[in-house]
């Protein structure tokens, strides 16, 4: 593929970072690649296998004359992020970001940036439990949806640069409106981390002494709580911006697991049979 920008600058080169980085300098995207973040031995350690060109932590000089920028840090960072590069964007630059929360976040993100730098906002929808860019492929993306929530005022040109760069990673575009967008993702993507982290912590509480019942976990428990070895520092601020309809959602559940709990109380078969059958047709239609 051609090039499509001369300088990109990643703040955040992470698992999902460093795998796009990966992504732009493999598939020849990029010129020069900048890796920006408060961590110097993470980006000494992109920098040193080849995921990054450059590394900067001061934030604001990182992005000088960068064509594209990549907010892929954790989310509840990005607007005072924004707030501090924005004077140092150059006019025509793209920003963009890796977020799984947009709704409100991205009228002030847009509000807080200065004018003719375009803001594309994205969320790839792939991932994996162990984090850090030590993980990033370039094969992370193959396959997945990115999720991207262009406004009213989204240039048309940032926006088909955008869908270009995730179509070359593999990724299949689909465009959404930023409040559905939250809602869709509170239901199935952060209403169950909120699960499985509930799921470990609920079974620790039960060891104590030398019974420690995690240790006695099977394939079902880890399936389960697989994503709740995720990034922490990602999955609170996750929760705490896109509260509301996590909340919902966690209610919602809350109704489920009551319906289960009452049925086995009443011993009812036909009841527990009815919902696990729905579920597990449910399920099985995922693939």
């Amino acid at each position: 593929m051609s090039i499509l920008f001369n300088k990109v600058t990643i703040i955040g080169v992470g698992l999902i970072g460093g795998s796009l980085a990966k992504v732009l300098k493999g598939k020849g995207l990029a010129k020069e690649i900048t890796g920006a973040g408060r961590g110097r031995e993470t980006l000494e350690l992109a920098l040193g296998i080849g995921v990054i060109d450059r590394m900067g932590q001061v934030l604001s000089q990182a992005v000088e004359d960068a064509d594209l920028v990549v907010l892929a840090s954790p989310v509840g960072a990005f607007e005072r992020i924004v707030k501090e590069i924005g004077p140092n964007l150059k006019k025509g630059a793209i920003l963009t970001d890796v977020g799984s929360v947009k709704g409100a976040l991205v009228k002030r993100i847009e509000a807080a940036l200065p004018s003719g730098v375009h803001y594309v906002p994205g969320h790839p929808i792939a991932g994996k439990e162990k984090h850090g860019v030590a993980e990033a492929t370039l094969a992370l993306f193959h396959g997945a949806k990115c999720i991207l929530t262009p406004t009213i005022t989204t240039d048309p040109q940032a926006l088909e640069a955008v869908k270009s760069l995730w179509s070359a990673a593999g990724a299949n575009v689909v465009l959404m409106d930023a409040e559905a967008h939250d809602h869709i993702f509170a239901a199935v993507s952060h209403l169950p981390h909120a699960a499985a982290f509930a799921m470990v912590n609920t079974v620790a509480e039960f060891s104590s002494g030398s019974e420690n019942y995690i240790s006695f976990s099977g394939a079902g428990f880890r399936d389960f709580t697989r994503i709740a070895a995720s990034s922490p520092e990602m999955w609170r601020d996750v929760c705490l911006l896109n509260g509301e309809n996590i909340i919902e959602m966690i209610e919602q559940y809350q109704l489920a697991l009551t319906g289960i709990k009452n049925a086995i109380e009443h011993q009812d078969a036909d009841k527990l049979d009815a919902l696990f059958k729905s579920a597990s047709g449910l399920r099985r239609g995922l693939g």
